[in-house]
């Protein structure tokens, strides 16, 4: 059995520098399918058939080139290697400093002729001139009393010798070279081309033999598609069936209509960039200068080689261990979808071989209805949740799309009837008076529905309002709004709850105590209207807050919670939000003062045993402060004694040692000493009790456990 050429895959646009000279031009590949990312790009596949050698000749415009050159894919089932080449975009003032004829900045005639000094040329004027420019100077030239002009002439060396010409009066100049007329024609015509940006010539050659498929695709930057839905209203009661259409809007941006092709919505989100591929870059190269005429350096000096060996072999080691995690990873992807000739495809520095890519491709997929089917699967990480981006579903638009160039349209994606409840939504920062009239759809098609605005219409009054919903799965429900309820008022009102102990615990020293706080928010519902209707108050979610009553919300978002309430017409209806929020807080007994501890050992909800053991420590906290004032006590007693003796020795200085007077202060002086003596015993025997108490007092509070 002979062996199936496998598919040649080209993944990326090379530059070629010469074209197939036998390949015959093919007629362009009409466009097959357009697939609309909501990020920003889209794929477009063009799909056709050619016969033996053929170049197929594309147009794009020059800002998706990059695009591209990112992008483009080319197969040809049953031809050899495709070739693609673009004109380059190098920059036009280096291409113009090719040239023999620098028309970079855009030179005088007088410049330009300046330019070609040494050139033989022809010149026009008065009587004919031949010769060699020589140069042009600047002169000034009297035209009139008092006035003068600066003009200038060009010197052209003759058979008969030097003549100025003055320009002004040249009619015709004439290069004699051939060649170098001819590079000033080619640098003209660079110029031309960098005039016209607008478009740029892509050409595919595919070799082979015979009638053959052949298909080229690439991503390129387009419009987001969106979408926007009808809802019709076509009940009176409270639940209904309404009947739900939606459209897409796309847009056709590109420079060619798209006829009869297979189209694609995809609401996803592709990570895509753009990178100038287009533009040539050229690496600055250092200037060496000859070793003899080099003067010297300043030296810097690295670290030591050792050091620098230690370093290269971390780096390494770092380095291979990246590069056996990425083979391995790539090793089981491949394998995964090409087989076990996938690890082949890998090079010892895992580098993926474009070939064997291309054999893996051939075997494990081709071109379907879907697109392309790559046999390579890439590793790739979730960005974010559902619920943030959006989720990922397609839209296939069951018949071709027709679409002129740069015109839109609104194609029909969904239709038929979606299940639906009037409600009214009641939020206070939204609107504190009144809610607002909506509805709770339930999406009962099988279709996701992606987000975008809602337009209502109502068979009681016609239009209705706008409202703008999330992305719906199949079976899930949102609540929209799109119009104020004027005859349904809320009144909101907010009511005060004291804080309450709930229990009072002592472990080792420091007390606990758990608070309640309460608060309570009351809506007052009126309805004005003729029939009852069904009002979801929403109240903010706060972490840490208890709903008391009700026993439970009707349904909880994110951050709010909804209360349903049927109101009545002219029958009032109140709703109660109650919610508590526990507090614990702690405090060390040693830094609690008698009213504070009386404050908790009175709390209702303090035990028995914690209110003893509270009587407890005030009793012991007492005794310490009784034996803290009595120290205090001997203390200034023991000042004042220091200060009346000081009294006496300066009076006894002054009198007579004989006198009676002396003899009495040398005796109060002696009691005096035996008192000092006294109190500084009981100082410290205080000072030790003292201690003693304060550490009884901390060993019972490290004791303590109650409840």
């Amino acid at each position: 059995m002979p062996l199936r050429r496998p598919p040649v895959l080209v993944s990326c646009v090379g530059v070629v520098l010469a074209a197939v000279a036998t390949s015959a031009a093919a007629p362009p590949l009409p466009l097959e399918r357009v697939v609309l990312f909501t990020s920003g790009v889209g794929y477009f596949q063009h799909e056709g058939t050619v016969a033996d050698d053929a170049t197929v000749e594309m147009q794009f415009a020059a800002d998706d080139v990059n695009d591209l050159l990112k992008s483009m894919v080319v197969l040809d089932r049953a031809g050899g290697p495709p070739t693609v080449s673009y004109a380059s975009r190098d920059p036009v003032t280096k291409t113009l400093g090719t040239f023999a004829v620098n028309l970079t900045d855009n030179p005088s005639l007088g410049d330009l002729l300046g330019r070609l000094r040494g050139q033989r040329v022809e010149l026009d004027a008065a009587t004919p001139v031949a010769g060699t420019i020589v140069g042009v100077e600047q002169r000034r030239v009297e035209v009139g009393k008092d006035q003068a002009v600066e003009k200038q002439f060009l010197t052209v060396l003759t058979a008969d010798g030097l003549r100025s010409i003055a320009l002004d009066a040249v009619s015709r100049v004439k290069l004699v070279d051939p060649r170098l007329q001819g590079e000033l024609e080619k640098a003209l015509g660079v110029l031309a081309l960098a005039a016209d940006n607008e478009k740029k010539g892509v050409s595919i050659a595919f070799t082979g033999r015979g009638d053959r498929p052949v298909t080229v695709g690439y991503v390129r930057q387009s419009p987001i598609w969106k979408t926007s839905y009808r809802l019709l209203l076509d009940a009176d009661t409270a639940v209904t069936k309404a009947v739900l259409q939606g459209w897409a809007i796309v847009e056709n941006t590109t420079d060619s209509d798209w006829k009869n092709v297979r189209m694609s919505l995809v609401s996803g989100r592709p990570i895509s960039f753009v990178m100038d591929l287009y533009q040539p870059l050229y690496v600055p190269r250092p200037l060496v200068e000859p070793e003899l005429y080099a003067s010297l350096r300043p030296q810097v000096y690295g670290q030591s080689m050792a050091d620098g060996e230690k370093q290269f072999a971390q780096a390494g080691r770092r380095l291979n261990e990246q590069s056996n995690r990425g083979r391995d990873l790539a090793r089981r992807e491949m394998g995964k979808a090409a087989g076990p000739a996938a690890p082949a495809a890998m090079m010892a520095d895992s580098t993926v071989i474009a070939g064997s890519i291309v054999d893996s491709v051939g075997e494990a997929g081709g071109v379907g209805e879907g697109g392309f089917a790559f046999g390579v699967a890439g590793a790739a990480q979730s960005l974010a949740q559902g619920s943030d981006l959006g989720e990922l579903f397609r839209y296939e638009i069951e018949k071709p799309v027709t679409l002129e160039r740069q015109r839109s349209a609104m194609l029909p994606i969904v239709g038929g009837e979606i299940e639906a409840e009037r409600v009214a939504i009641y939020d206070e920062r939204v609107l504190a008076r009144h809610p607002l009239s909506g509805l709770r759809l339930k999406n009962t098609t099988d279709f996701q529905l992606m987000q975008g605005p809602v337009t209502v219409y109502d068979q009681r009054g016609g239009y209705s309002g706008d409202a703008r919903i999330e992305d719906m799965a199949p079976g899930t429900e949102r609540l929209l709004s799109y119009a104020v309820d004027l005859d349904v008022e809320v009144a909101p009102r907010t009511q005060g709850r004291p804080e309450e102990i709930v229990n009072v615990r002592i472990v080792k020293g420091t007390l606990f105590a758990a608070r309640k706080l309460a608060r309570a928010k009351f809506f007052d519902v009126k309805n004005s209207g003729k029939s009852a209707v069904k009002v979801l108050i929403e109240h903010p979610l706060e972490s840490g807050w208890k709903l008391v009553k009700p026993e439970a919300p009707t349904e909880k978002a994110r951050d709010r919670q909804r209360f349903a309430v049927t109101a009545e017409p002219g029958t009032p209806v109140t709703l109660e939000v109650a919610e508590e929020m526990p507090v614990e807080e702690s405090h060390a007994i040693t830094n609690l003062d008698d009213n504070a501890i009386l404050f908790y050992s009175r709390a209702k909800a303090t035990s028995p045993a914690v209110r003893d053991s509270l009587a407890e420590v005030v009793r012991r906290k007492r005794e310490i402060e009784q034996i803290v004032r009595d120290r205090q006590v001997c203390e200034q007693e023991l000042a004042t004694i220091d200060q009346e003796q000081a009294r006496i020795r300066g009076n006894m200085g002054a009198i007579d040692r004989g006198s009676d007077l002396f003899n009495q202060y040398v005796k109060k002086f002696t009691d005096q000493e035996k008192r000092i003596e006294t109190l500084r015993g009981e100082i410290a025997g205080l000072v030790t009790k003292e201690q003693e108490a304060r550490k009884s007092l901390d060993d019972y509070l490290l004791a303590l456990d109650v409840k």
